[in-house]
């Protein structure tokens, strides 16, 4: 039988494990060589139990586990918050102390000699750089689009707020990057980022804000339907349509429809125009 000290780690670590842990927990190094010596090795003293391909979460605590006090971070930690995909073959962690990034096989390991309380958060336990760090971690590193995509996907799905941003920009003056990521909050934080359902949506906001056009209403019912966006004193619906629009053609019909027959003028924008053409978002909505 595993030991239940063991056990309480595995199931609290999505099955994933490192041998100073169970030291730690109060195994004798015998013990603890002979658990793992039954497991899957992911990194030096950290295994899996199981041959199941590892899911994200897996890869990220393995990535915390290679030595105490580790925290996921940089673009691992922007996937594990779901604002951005990890582009990178590797996880990356932050740890104590001094030195350049390292790379060790498929992880990345950069030091510091003071991690804030504050920029650490726990997703279920795993240690995280909180999103407003991860945001101004990746930020000096990211072209113009994807820096403010970044920024508007934090916001929007409410893995950090403008407030927690400024508190985190406040706490790191002077970082590279902190000035850009200022003038990216300062146009997005006026606006109703989770109320929105898609990045588009967000976008759109912020190029009718900057334009000095009159805010919509943004996914709210009008004649039994949800509208991406609305404008009630002109009775103006705009529907940002994505690659499902051409899947879902009827419903779309039936819902212009109930619009139309309530009064409204409708228009359909691809999201697309949102982002290459925002030209045409703007000769559509009311000024």
């Amino acid at each position: 039988m595993i030991d239940v000290r063991a056990e309480k780690l595995l199931q609290r670590q999505e099955g994933v494990v490192a041998t100073w842990q169970l030291r730690r927990a109060g195994l004798t190094r015998g013990a603890a060589l002979h658990l793992v010596g039954r497991m899957r090795r992911i990194h030096d003293g950290v295994y899996v139990s199981g041959h199941a391909p590892l899911t994200d979460r897996q890869r990220w605590w393995a990535a915390v586990l290679t030595a105490p006090g580790s925290v996921l971070a940089h673009a691992s930690a922007a996937a594990a918050h779901g604002i951005r995909e990890n582009p990178a073959p590797y996880e990356v962690v932050v740890r104590p102390g001094c030195g350049g990034p390292q790379r060790h096989g498929d992880l990345l390991v950069c030091r510091t000699k003071c991690l804030d309380p504050e920029d650490v958060v726990y997703l279920d336990g795993l240690p995280v750089t909180a999103a407003a760090r991860t945001i101004l971690d990746l930020i000096p590193y990211l072209d113009d689009p994807a820096a403010r995509r970044l920024v508007r996907e934090g916001l929007r799905i409410g893995a950090t707020t403008p407030e927690e941003l400024r508190d985190a920009l406040d706490r790191h003056r002077g970082r590279r990057g902190a000035g850009r990521l200022r003038d990216i909050l300062h146009e997005y934080a006026p606006l109703p980022a989770q109320r929105t359902r898609s990045d588009p949506e967000l976008l759109a906001l912020a190029i009718l804000r900057i334009s000095g056009r009159p805010l919509p209403d943004v996914n709210v019912e009008i004649a039994g339907e949800e509208a991406d966006l609305s404008w009630p004193d002109e009775r103006v619906i705009i529907e940002l349509d994505g690659p499902s629009f051409h899947r879902f053609p009827t419903e779309d019909a039936r819902k212009d429809r109930a619009w139309r027959d309530a009064g409204w003028t409708v228009h359909r924008l691809p999201t697309d125009d949102v982002y290459e053409r925002p030209e045409r978002l703007l000769a559509l909505a009311p000024r």
